[in-house]
């Protein structure tokens, strides 16, 4: 297993800019030298769905820890993956597990929600609507 504490890591502010840059390029229909489409990277959150419904990073989808074992195979291979909780520590344990399974191109969001909503970034609360937070599927 891979040290959790040794584990890709992004910043929040790096994070959102990635999937903006990504979302506008394919709204654009933009490529990457040319090539397929630019994959925008999926943010999971792994903390658990109350915690979700209290703030959580617009746009994330959830993969709580408590069923991340049973379902982490759904996660999609052909898009990076940007892991969030609320301080980073409990993303950091999945991405490591994730990096040591087969995935490549996987970061853990440092400072997790907590830093995310500090920063400013864009954040929802109350229960998710029906098939928001869903993993793409």
């Amino acid at each position: 297993m891979i040290d959790p504490s040794r584990v890709p890591v992004i910043d929040v502010v790096e994070a959102e800019r990635r999937r903006s840059a990504a979302a506008e390029a394919a709204e654009a229909g933009a490529t990457p030298g040319g090539g397929g489409p630019i994959a925008q990277p999926l943010l999971v959150d792994v903390r658990e769905p109350n915690e979700f419904a209290e703030v959580r990073a617009e746009g994330a989808v959830l993969l709580p820890l408590s069923t991340f074992l049973a379902r982490y195979r759904e996660l999609p291979h052909d898009r990076p993956l940007q892991l969030i909780c609320r301080t980073g520590a409990r993303s950091g344990q999945a991405t490591a597990f994730l990096l040591a399974n087969g995935w490549s191109d996987v970061v853990n969001v440092a400072g997790g929600t907590l830093a995310w909503e500090r920063a400013g970034l864009p954040v929802r609360r109350g229960w998710p609507a029906p098939g928001e937070g869903d993993l793409p599927g």
